[in-house]
Protein backbone atom coordinates (compact mmCIF):
# COMPACT_ATOMS: atom_id res chain seq x y z
CA UNK A 1 0.00 0.00 0.00
CA UNK A 2 1.53 3.31 -0.96
CA UNK A 3 1.97 5.65 1.97
CA UNK A 4 0.91 9.24 0.89
CA UNK A 5 2.57 12.43 0.86
CA UNK A 6 1.90 15.08 3.68
CA UNK A 7 0.38 17.32 1.12
CA UNK A 8 -1.99 14.24 -0.52
CA UNK A 9 -2.68 14.09 3.53
CA UNK A 10 -3.80 17.28 3.52
CA UNK A 11 -5.97 17.43 0.88
CA UNK A 12 -7.59 14.36 2.24
CA UNK A 13 -7.79 15.97 5.64
CA UNK A 14 -9.63 18.84 4.29
CA UNK A 15 -12.27 16.51 2.29
CA UNK A 16 -13.44 14.59 5.70
CA UNK A 17 -16.33 15.64 7.69
CA UNK A 18 -14.62 16.75 11.10
CA UNK A 19 -16.93 14.66 14.13
CA UNK A 20 -18.31 17.20 16.87
CA UNK A 21 -15.77 15.82 19.25
CA UNK A 22 -13.23 17.11 17.16
CA UNK A 23 -14.10 20.48 17.04
CA UNK A 24 -14.48 20.42 20.97
CA UNK A 25 -11.52 19.11 21.71
CA UNK A 26 -10.15 22.48 19.09
CA UNK A 27 -12.38 24.83 21.00
CA UNK A 28 -10.79 23.78 24.24
CA UNK A 29 -7.27 24.18 22.81
CA UNK A 30 -8.21 27.77 21.10
CA UNK A 31 -9.39 28.75 24.49
CA UNK A 32 -6.08 27.41 26.24
CA UNK A 33 -4.23 29.47 23.19
CA UNK A 34 -5.81 32.77 23.31
CA UNK A 35 -6.15 33.05 26.88
CA UNK A 36 -3.12 31.67 27.49
CA UNK A 37 -4.28 29.40 30.36
CA UNK A 38 -3.91 25.40 30.50
CA UNK A 39 -6.46 23.55 28.00
CA UNK A 40 -9.54 23.33 30.50
CA UNK A 41 -11.23 20.58 31.07
CA UNK A 42 -14.77 21.58 31.34
CA UNK A 43 -16.25 24.77 29.81
CA UNK A 44 -19.39 25.93 29.97
CA UNK A 45 -21.66 25.03 26.98
CA UNK A 46 -22.07 28.81 25.24
CA UNK A 47 -18.57 29.96 25.73
CA UNK A 48 -17.54 26.45 24.20
CA UNK A 49 -19.64 27.06 21.35
CA UNK A 50 -18.36 30.36 20.59
CA UNK A 51 -14.34 28.83 20.74
CA UNK A 52 -15.71 25.78 18.49
CA UNK A 53 -16.65 28.23 16.14
CA UNK A 54 -13.91 30.20 15.99
CA UNK A 55 -11.65 26.99 16.24
CA UNK A 56 -13.97 25.94 13.00
CA UNK A 57 -12.97 28.96 11.14
CA UNK A 58 -9.61 28.82 12.44
CA UNK A 59 -8.67 25.22 11.08
CA UNK A 60 -10.41 25.91 7.47
CA UNK A 61 -7.76 28.49 6.63
CA UNK A 62 -5.44 27.39 8.76
CA UNK A 63 -5.04 23.72 10.55
CA UNK A 64 -4.72 23.63 13.78
CA UNK A 65 -2.00 20.59 13.56
CA UNK A 66 -0.39 22.76 10.45
CA UNK A 67 0.14 25.97 13.06
CA UNK A 68 3.51 27.52 14.09
CA UNK A 69 6.68 25.24 15.56
CA UNK A 70 4.72 25.52 19.21
CA UNK A 71 1.72 23.85 17.56
CA UNK A 72 -0.50 27.57 18.16
CA UNK A 73 -3.09 28.21 16.00
CA UNK A 74 -2.64 31.26 13.37
CA UNK A 75 -4.39 33.84 14.84
CA UNK A 76 -3.31 37.20 14.58
CA UNK A 77 -3.15 39.68 17.65
CA UNK A 78 -5.89 42.15 16.37
CA UNK A 79 -7.82 38.68 16.43
CA UNK A 80 -6.82 37.44 19.65
CA UNK A 81 -7.15 40.74 21.35
CA UNK A 82 -10.97 41.12 20.58
CA UNK A 83 -11.43 37.86 21.77
CA UNK A 84 -10.28 38.32 24.72
CA UNK A 85 -10.99 42.12 25.31
CA UNK A 86 -11.96 43.10 28.07
CA UNK A 87 -15.04 44.92 28.19
CA UNK A 88 -14.51 47.59 30.36
CA UNK A 89 -11.04 48.17 28.78
CA UNK A 90 -11.02 51.71 26.44
CA UNK A 91 -9.08 50.94 23.46
CA UNK A 92 -6.88 54.01 22.62
CA UNK A 93 -5.31 54.49 19.73
CA UNK A 94 -3.33 57.33 17.99
CA UNK A 95 -0.03 59.41 19.46
CA UNK A 96 -0.24 59.72 23.85
CA UNK A 97 -2.94 62.68 24.86
CA UNK A 98 -0.73 65.93 25.34
CA UNK A 99 -3.43 67.92 27.44
CA UNK A 100 -4.19 65.11 30.19
CA UNK A 101 -7.05 65.95 32.52
CA UNK A 102 -4.75 68.36 34.78
CA UNK A 103 -4.45 70.48 31.90
CA UNK A 104 -8.35 70.38 30.90
CA UNK A 105 -9.01 70.80 34.43
CA UNK A 106 -6.98 74.28 34.27
CA UNK A 107 -8.47 75.40 31.18
CA UNK A 108 -12.01 74.83 32.58
CA UNK A 109 -10.97 77.06 35.79
CA UNK A 110 -10.18 79.75 33.58
CA UNK A 111 -13.11 79.19 31.06
CA UNK A 112 -15.25 80.16 34.10
CA UNK A 113 -12.92 82.83 35.60
CA UNK A 114 -13.51 84.16 31.55
CA UNK A 115 -17.58 84.32 31.81
CA UNK A 116 -17.99 80.85 29.44
CA UNK A 117 -16.43 82.54 26.72
CA UNK A 118 -15.84 81.16 23.34
CA UNK A 119 -12.56 79.93 22.00
CA UNK A 120 -11.96 82.78 19.95
CA UNK A 121 -12.00 85.27 22.72
CA UNK A 122 -11.34 82.93 25.41
CA UNK A 123 -7.41 82.32 24.19
CA UNK A 124 -5.77 85.43 24.33
CA UNK A 125 -6.94 86.09 27.79
CA UNK A 126 -5.49 83.28 29.53
CA UNK A 127 -2.15 84.21 30.26
CA UNK A 128 -3.66 87.36 31.70
CA UNK A 129 -5.95 85.40 33.93
CA UNK A 130 -3.30 82.90 35.23
CA UNK A 131 -1.07 85.82 35.87
CA UNK A 132 -3.25 87.08 38.24
CA UNK A 133 -4.79 84.55 39.78
CA UNK A 134 -1.02 83.62 40.68
CA UNK A 135 -0.20 87.24 41.77
CA UNK A 136 -3.50 86.65 44.66
CA UNK A 137 -2.11 83.23 45.59
CA UNK A 138 -5.54 81.86 43.97
CA UNK A 139 -4.08 79.49 41.19
CA UNK A 140 -3.93 75.90 42.40
CA UNK A 141 -2.88 73.44 39.21
CA UNK A 142 0.95 72.64 38.89
CA UNK A 143 3.58 74.06 37.03
CA UNK A 144 2.99 71.13 34.06
CA UNK A 145 -0.33 72.00 33.50
CA UNK A 146 0.18 75.68 33.52
CA UNK A 147 2.99 75.69 31.35
CA UNK A 148 0.52 73.22 28.96
CA UNK A 149 -2.36 75.01 29.12
CA UNK A 150 -0.09 78.33 28.42
CA UNK A 151 1.32 76.28 25.02
CA UNK A 152 -2.15 75.58 23.96
CA UNK A 153 -3.36 77.06 20.31
CA UNK A 154 -6.56 78.75 19.81
CA UNK A 155 -7.71 75.96 17.47
CA UNK A 156 -7.59 73.07 20.42
CA UNK A 157 -9.03 76.07 23.40
CA UNK A 158 -11.99 76.71 20.80
CA UNK A 159 -12.10 72.77 20.30
CA UNK A 160 -11.97 71.80 24.07
CA UNK A 161 -14.01 75.20 24.99
CA UNK A 162 -16.80 73.71 23.04
CA UNK A 163 -16.94 70.51 24.76
CA UNK A 164 -17.56 72.30 28.06
CA UNK A 165 -20.71 74.55 26.47
CA UNK A 166 -23.69 73.47 27.63
CA UNK A 167 -27.05 73.77 25.22
CA UNK A 168 -29.41 76.92 26.38
CA UNK A 169 -32.82 77.45 25.26
CA UNK A 170 -33.44 80.11 22.72
CA UNK A 171 -36.55 82.49 24.05
CA UNK A 172 -36.71 85.77 21.85
CA UNK A 173 -37.80 89.41 23.78
CA UNK A 174 -40.67 91.83 23.00
CA UNK A 175 -39.89 94.87 21.45
CA UNK A 176 -41.01 98.10 23.30
CA UNK A 177 -39.95 100.50 20.72
CA UNK A 178 -42.44 103.68 19.67
CA UNK A 179 -41.67 105.96 17.49
CA UNK A 180 -41.96 109.65 18.44
CA UNK A 181 -42.94 113.28 16.31
CA UNK A 182 -39.62 114.65 18.05
CA UNK A 183 -37.50 112.02 15.30
CA UNK A 184 -38.21 114.75 12.90
CA UNK A 185 -35.93 116.80 14.95
CA UNK A 186 -32.83 114.30 15.48
CA UNK A 187 -31.15 113.17 12.69
CA UNK A 188 -30.40 109.56 11.26
CA UNK A 189 -27.02 109.03 11.54
CA UNK A 190 -26.30 105.11 9.18
CA UNK A 191 -21.92 105.23 9.91
CA UNK A 192 -19.36 104.62 9.27
CA UNK A 193 -18.73 103.66 12.71
CA UNK A 194 -14.92 102.10 12.47
CA UNK A 195 -13.25 105.30 11.95
CA UNK A 196 -14.71 107.12 15.02
CA UNK A 197 -12.85 108.17 18.01
CA UNK A 198 -14.15 106.59 21.93
CA UNK A 199 -16.91 108.28 22.83
CA UNK A 200 -19.56 107.76 20.37
CA UNK A 201 -21.87 105.71 21.90
CA UNK A 202 -25.09 103.31 20.87
CA UNK A 203 -27.53 103.10 23.45
CA UNK A 204 -30.78 100.55 23.90
CA UNK A 205 -32.86 99.29 26.42
CA UNK A 206 -33.91 95.77 27.25
CA UNK A 207 -37.15 95.17 28.75
CA UNK A 208 -37.13 92.35 31.44
CA UNK A 209 -40.85 92.06 31.01
CA UNK A 210 -40.99 88.15 30.82
CA UNK A 211 -43.85 86.93 28.08
CA UNK A 212 -45.84 90.09 28.04
CA UNK A 213 -45.37 94.11 27.93
CA UNK A 214 -48.46 94.32 30.29
CA UNK A 215 -47.98 96.38 33.50
CA UNK A 216 -44.37 97.46 35.47
CA UNK A 217 -41.39 95.96 35.25
CA UNK A 218 -37.29 96.60 34.89
CA UNK A 219 -35.41 98.02 31.96
CA UNK A 220 -31.59 97.97 31.51
CA UNK A 221 -30.17 100.67 29.72
CA UNK A 222 -27.07 99.82 27.84
CA UNK A 223 -24.25 101.71 26.21
CA UNK A 224 -21.60 100.66 23.85
CA UNK A 225 -18.57 102.62 22.64
CA UNK A 226 -18.65 101.94 19.03
CA UNK A 227 -14.52 102.24 18.88
CA UNK A 228 -13.38 100.20 22.08
CA UNK A 229 -16.84 98.23 22.82
CA UNK A 230 -16.38 99.76 26.07
CA UNK A 231 -19.86 98.76 27.71
CA UNK A 232 -22.11 100.34 30.67
CA UNK A 233 -25.64 99.44 31.48
CA UNK A 234 -27.62 100.61 34.08
CA UNK A 235 -31.34 99.30 35.40
CA UNK A 236 -34.71 101.27 35.77
CA UNK A 237 -38.17 100.99 36.75
CA UNK A 238 -40.02 101.16 33.75
CA UNK A 239 -38.98 103.14 30.49
CA UNK A 240 -40.41 106.67 31.57
CA UNK A 241 -38.26 110.25 30.52
CA UNK A 242 -36.99 110.82 33.97
CA UNK A 243 -35.58 107.39 34.72
CA UNK A 244 -34.31 107.23 31.18
CA UNK A 245 -32.20 110.68 31.88
CA UNK A 246 -30.92 109.37 35.44
CA UNK A 247 -29.65 106.05 34.01
CA UNK A 248 -27.74 107.91 31.07
CA UNK A 249 -26.13 110.62 34.05
CA UNK A 250 -25.09 107.46 36.02
CA UNK A 251 -23.20 106.03 33.19
CA UNK A 252 -21.58 109.25 32.13
CA UNK A 253 -20.08 109.89 35.33
CA UNK A 254 -18.64 106.27 35.22
CA UNK A 255 -16.84 106.71 31.77
CA UNK A 256 -13.02 106.77 31.77
CA UNK A 257 -13.46 109.63 29.17
CA UNK A 258 -16.14 111.95 27.71
CA UNK A 259 -18.95 111.14 26.25
CA UNK A 260 -19.38 112.64 22.52
CA UNK A 261 -22.64 111.50 21.06
CA UNK A 262 -25.19 109.11 21.70
CA UNK A 263 -26.86 107.02 19.35
CA UNK A 264 -30.62 105.27 20.33
CA UNK A 265 -32.65 103.71 18.01
CA UNK A 266 -36.25 105.82 17.89
CA UNK A 267 -37.91 104.33 21.26
CA UNK A 268 -39.83 106.83 23.13
CA UNK A 269 -37.75 106.38 26.19
CA UNK A 270 -34.85 108.21 24.02
CA UNK A 271 -36.41 110.19 21.67
CA UNK A 272 -38.35 112.93 23.75
CA UNK A 273 -37.59 116.61 25.15
CA UNK A 274 -36.37 115.27 28.47
CA UNK A 275 -33.59 113.48 27.13
CA UNK A 276 -32.63 115.73 24.22
CA UNK A 277 -32.34 118.32 26.69
CA UNK A 278 -29.93 116.57 28.88
CA UNK A 279 -27.77 114.96 26.23
CA UNK A 280 -27.69 119.33 24.88
CA UNK A 281 -26.76 120.40 28.77
CA UNK A 282 -23.83 117.75 28.62
CA UNK A 283 -22.56 118.87 25.18
CA UNK A 284 -23.67 115.07 23.93
CA UNK A 285 -24.55 115.29 20.59
CA UNK A 286 -27.75 113.43 19.39
CA UNK A 287 -28.30 110.93 16.65
CA UNK A 288 -30.96 108.00 15.76
CA UNK A 289 -30.90 105.06 13.67
CA UNK A 290 -33.36 104.77 10.93
CA UNK A 291 -36.77 103.33 11.65
CA UNK A 292 -37.07 99.71 10.96
CA UNK A 293 -33.30 98.96 10.92
CA UNK A 294 -31.52 97.16 13.70
CA UNK A 295 -28.62 96.73 12.20
CA UNK A 296 -27.38 100.90 12.12
CA UNK A 297 -27.28 99.98 16.19
CA UNK A 298 -25.75 96.93 15.81
CA UNK A 299 -22.77 96.51 18.71
CA UNK A 300 -25.56 97.40 21.20
CA UNK A 301 -27.65 94.95 19.73
CA UNK A 302 -25.36 92.47 19.50
CA UNK A 303 -24.48 93.19 23.38
CA UNK A 304 -27.46 92.52 24.18
CA UNK A 305 -27.96 89.34 24.08
CA UNK A 306 -24.56 88.59 24.71
CA UNK A 307 -24.56 90.33 28.17
CA UNK A 308 -27.65 91.56 29.34
CA UNK A 309 -29.90 88.60 28.65
CA UNK A 310 -27.04 86.30 28.91
CA UNK A 311 -27.28 87.20 32.75
CA UNK A 312 -30.81 87.77 33.51
CA UNK A 313 -32.08 85.96 30.68
CA UNK A 314 -35.73 86.71 29.77
CA UNK A 315 -37.32 86.31 32.93
CA UNK A 316 -39.85 88.63 34.17
CA UNK A 317 -38.43 91.49 36.75
CA UNK A 318 -41.35 93.74 38.18
CA UNK A 319 -39.96 94.19 41.51
CA UNK A 320 -38.89 97.78 42.03
CA UNK A 321 -36.52 96.46 45.07
CA UNK A 322 -34.78 94.50 42.49
CA UNK A 323 -33.76 98.01 40.76
CA UNK A 324 -31.19 98.96 43.22
CA UNK A 325 -30.07 95.32 43.41
CA UNK A 326 -29.72 95.19 39.84
CA UNK A 327 -27.41 98.14 39.53
CA UNK A 328 -24.89 97.18 41.96
CA UNK A 329 -24.70 93.93 39.95
CA UNK A 330 -23.91 95.82 36.40
CA UNK A 331 -21.54 98.25 38.40
CA UNK A 332 -19.53 95.14 39.00
CA UNK A 333 -20.01 93.61 35.34
CA UNK A 334 -18.87 96.56 33.96
CA UNK A 335 -15.39 96.23 35.58
CA UNK A 336 -15.43 92.43 34.50
CA UNK A 337 -16.66 92.75 31.09
CA UNK A 338 -14.57 95.97 30.02
CA UNK A 339 -11.12 94.39 31.76
CA UNK A 340 -11.16 91.02 31.26
CA UNK A 341 -13.75 89.87 28.47
CA UNK A 342 -12.24 90.11 24.94
CA UNK A 343 -14.53 91.03 21.80
CA UNK A 344 -13.55 90.27 18.17
CA UNK A 345 -14.68 93.47 15.90
CA UNK A 346 -15.96 92.54 12.40
CA UNK A 347 -13.67 93.52 9.89
CA UNK A 348 -15.68 92.83 6.62
CA UNK A 349 -18.73 91.69 5.15
CA UNK A 350 -19.12 90.30 1.59
CA UNK A 351 -22.32 88.81 0.12
CA UNK A 352 -22.04 85.90 -2.32
CA UNK A 353 -24.82 84.62 -3.95
CA UNK A 354 -27.45 84.37 -1.30
CA UNK A 355 -25.30 84.04 1.72
CA UNK A 356 -22.83 86.96 3.53
CA UNK A 357 -19.08 85.97 4.22
CA UNK A 358 -18.12 87.78 7.73
CA UNK A 359 -14.47 87.85 8.77
CA UNK A 360 -12.86 88.94 12.57
CA UNK A 361 -10.20 90.02 13.55
CA UNK A 362 -7.53 87.10 14.61
CA UNK A 363 -7.33 87.98 17.96
CA UNK A 364 -9.37 89.30 19.86
CA UNK A 365 -8.77 92.26 22.58
CA UNK A 366 -10.27 93.61 25.63
CA UNK A 367 -12.26 96.97 25.96
CA UNK A 368 -9.05 98.29 27.91
CA UNK A 369 -6.58 97.01 25.68
CA UNK A 370 -8.45 98.71 22.65
CA UNK A 371 -8.55 102.38 25.13
CA UNK A 372 -4.68 102.22 25.93
CA UNK A 373 -3.84 100.97 22.19
CA UNK A 374 -6.37 104.15 20.06
CA UNK A 375 -4.30 106.78 20.02
CA UNK A 376 -7.31 109.20 20.58
CA UNK A 377 -7.23 108.38 24.49
CA UNK A 378 -5.56 111.05 26.57
CA UNK A 379 -2.44 109.78 28.41
CA UNK A 380 -3.96 110.82 31.57
CA UNK A 381 -7.22 108.19 30.96
CA UNK A 382 -4.31 105.35 29.89
CA UNK A 383 -2.93 106.14 33.18
CA UNK A 384 -5.77 105.86 35.00
CA UNK A 385 -7.15 102.89 33.67
CA UNK A 386 -3.89 101.25 34.42
CA UNK A 387 -4.07 102.02 37.94
CA UNK A 388 -7.81 100.48 38.36
CA UNK A 389 -6.68 97.72 36.00
CA UNK A 390 -3.66 96.14 38.37
CA UNK A 391 -6.42 96.40 41.28
CA UNK A 392 -8.91 93.81 39.63
CA UNK A 393 -9.12 89.99 39.79
CA UNK A 394 -11.40 88.14 37.21
CA UNK A 395 -12.37 85.29 39.74
CA UNK A 396 -13.41 87.69 42.48
CA UNK A 397 -15.31 89.90 40.20
CA UNK A 398 -17.21 87.15 38.53
CA UNK A 399 -18.18 85.77 42.02
CA UNK A 400 -19.16 89.16 43.39
CA UNK A 401 -21.28 88.90 40.24
CA UNK A 402 -22.42 85.36 40.62
CA UNK A 403 -23.37 85.96 44.39
CA UNK A 404 -25.65 89.30 43.26
CA UNK A 405 -26.84 87.33 40.50
CA UNK A 406 -28.82 84.78 43.35
CA UNK A 407 -29.95 88.06 45.44
CA UNK A 408 -31.36 89.48 42.47
CA UNK A 409 -33.33 86.48 41.95
CA UNK A 410 -34.57 85.73 45.07
CA UNK A 411 -35.63 88.89 45.35
CA UNK A 412 -38.01 88.60 42.68
CA UNK A 413 -38.88 85.30 44.53
CA UNK A 414 -39.86 86.46 47.01
CA UNK A 415 -42.07 89.44 45.19
CA UNK A 416 -43.75 86.19 43.07
CA UNK A 417 -44.37 84.49 46.29
CA UNK A 418 -46.03 87.45 47.84
CA UNK A 419 -48.35 88.27 44.38
CA UNK A 420 -49.36 84.52 44.58
CA UNK A 421 -50.22 84.45 48.14
CA UNK A 422 -52.21 88.05 47.22
CA UNK A 423 -54.17 86.27 44.82
CA UNK A 424 -54.96 82.84 46.29
CA UNK A 425 -56.93 85.03 48.90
Amino acid sequence: MTKRSSSQQSKHDKGVKKSADYYDNQGYKVYADISGYPTPRYLPLKLLARFVWIAHISVSVAPYEHGDQKGHISVSRKFRGIQMRDPSHVERRGRRTLYTPDVTAALKEVWNVGDEACGELLHPQIREYVLILKRDKMWRHSVEATEKLLLMSEHTVRRRVAEFEKARGVRKGLSSTNPSALKAIIPIFKGPWKDLPPGHKQIDTVAHCGDTLLGDFVYSLSAIDAAAYWSNTRAQWNKGQEATAVSMESIRYALPSPWLSAHPDTGSEFINWQVKGWCDTEGIAMSRSEPGKKNDNMYVEERNGHVVRKYFGYRRFDCPDVVPLMNQFWKVADLYQNHFKAVRRQTEKVRIGAKYVRKYEKVARTPYQRMLDHSAVDESVKEKLKTEHAMLNPLLLKREMDRLLIVVNQQQTRHDHRLCDCNSH
